[in-house]
Order: C-alpha cells, then structure tokens, then sequence
C-alpha cells in the first residue's frame, strides 16, 4: 500500500484544490491530507476565512481523501514522522521548496518521495483562493460605487 500525503491551507475550497487532490492520489493507494492550522496560514499566506476546523471537516467529507489531519505549528514534518508517507505529493503553486524538504527527510530518515504536481487548466480565473477573494472584493466595490451613484 503507497500512501501519499498532500498538504495545504484549503481555505475556499475550489477546483484547483480537488484537481491538486485527484491528481495526489493517483499516485498510491492511501490520500492523507494535512490541512494548516489557522496560525500556520495567518504567518504564510493571510488571515483564514474559514477557520481550522471547518477547512478539515470539508476535507473529510471528499470521497478522494482516505485520511485528514490538522498539522502543527512548530514543526511541518512531525505530521510527516506520524503518518510516514511513501510520497509527498505537492501542488504546482505550493510555496514549498523541494530540496529543503528533501533534506529535511533524509534528515530525519524518512524515505519519502517528493512529487510537485502539474497546473490544473479549468479555463477560469477562479482557480485559487487569492483570485475567489479579489473577485468577491471587486463585487463588492461594484456593488457599492452603483449604490452611490444610484444615491442609496
């Protein structure tokens, strides 16, 4: 049994992420999933919309994903030492850097193989939380300047 473990923040859950997850268990038999704790998002990326539970219970209920953890905070790889993966499966976009974590494994010796995904192509823009959240903003600045000029 080859189990895979792909990691991220899965804050607006989108295509993207399901493309990202369908492809990470293509390659074995088991997909666990790790989803960063609020505080690992707030330091990498931005403040979560939805909190650390929500974004592991909706990566629970995905029939792609056999097992879903909450990482931790101090260190990444003590997930990594308890679920002792076959293979780390990360996106195209992950800021992660394949060398450090390979170092990282050997380190600790753990015989992981390291996979960086290809891009997803679904023909929209709405293909990453970032993009979702900048449409939702520019909706909103819509709405309102047509509030004013409407004079409500």
């Amino acid at each position: 049994m080859v189990k895979v473990v792909a990691t991220g923040t899965f804050d607006l859950l989108h295509m993207g992420h399901i493309y990202f997850l369908k492809e990470a268990k293509k390659l074995g038999d088991t997909l666990c999933v790790v989803v960063a704790t609020d505080v690992t998002v707030r330091k990498l990326k931005h403040e979560p919309v939805n909190p650390e539970e929500i974004r592991l219970n909706l990566i629970q209920e995905l029939n792609v994903v056999d097992e879903a953890y909450l990482g931790h905070e101090d260190d990444m790889y003590a997930i990594v030492e308890e679920v002792r993966p076959d293979i780390i499966a990360l996106g195209y976009d992950q800021i992660h850097d394949e060398k450090k974590i390979k170092d990282e494994l050997k380190k600790r010796k753990l015989p992981a193989k390291v996979v960086r995904l290809s891009k997803y192509n679904c023909g929209s823009d709405l293909d990453g939380t970032r993009r979702i959240i900048q449409k939702i903003v520019s909706a909103y600045e819509f709405q309102k300047k047509m509030e004013r000029i409407e004079g409500k």
